[in-house]
């Protein structure tokens, strides 16, 4: 499986996590993807510290005011930053395709913003 339906994957996983706020293991079903699944149970380890790096960076939208689309999306690509496997610029990117294909071109605007000041500012540092 390629490392971007890898990634829609784990984005579908952690979705229905949110949404249902059933274990994330209940939620798999036949073989899927290491990568994914990898991502998608450190992600939903640290999404109160993901969220509220959101938040800091969303400017006046809090995390959980955000569709369940964007804000997994969000996680996801704030995971891929913080770790040294992906460049800064493929993790936007990927982030920003999902949101125009599963949410909305003003999602996909949102989420570029939001990352692109976390990115500008870590470069700060």
């Amino acid at each position: 499986m390629s490392r971007k339906a890898a990634r829609r994957t784990a984005l579908f996983l952690l979705y229905q996590w949110d949404v249902t706020g059933q274990p994330l293991a209940s939620l798999y079903e036949g073989d899927v993807d290491e990568w994914a699944r990898t991502t998608a149970e450190e992600v939903a380890a640290d999404a109160p510290d993901l969220d509220r790096r959101v938040t800091e960076a969303a400017e006046g939208w809090r995390a959980e005011r955000l569709g369940a689309v964007e804000r997994n999306i969000l996680r996801i690509a704030l995971h891929e930053l913080d770790g040294e496997e992906v460049p800064d610029e493929v993790a936007i990117d990927e982030a920003v395709t999902l949101a125009k294909r599963y949410a909305t071109e003003d999602a996909a605007r949102l989420v570029n913003g939001i990352l692109g000041r976390i990115v500008r500012e870590k470069a700060a540092r």
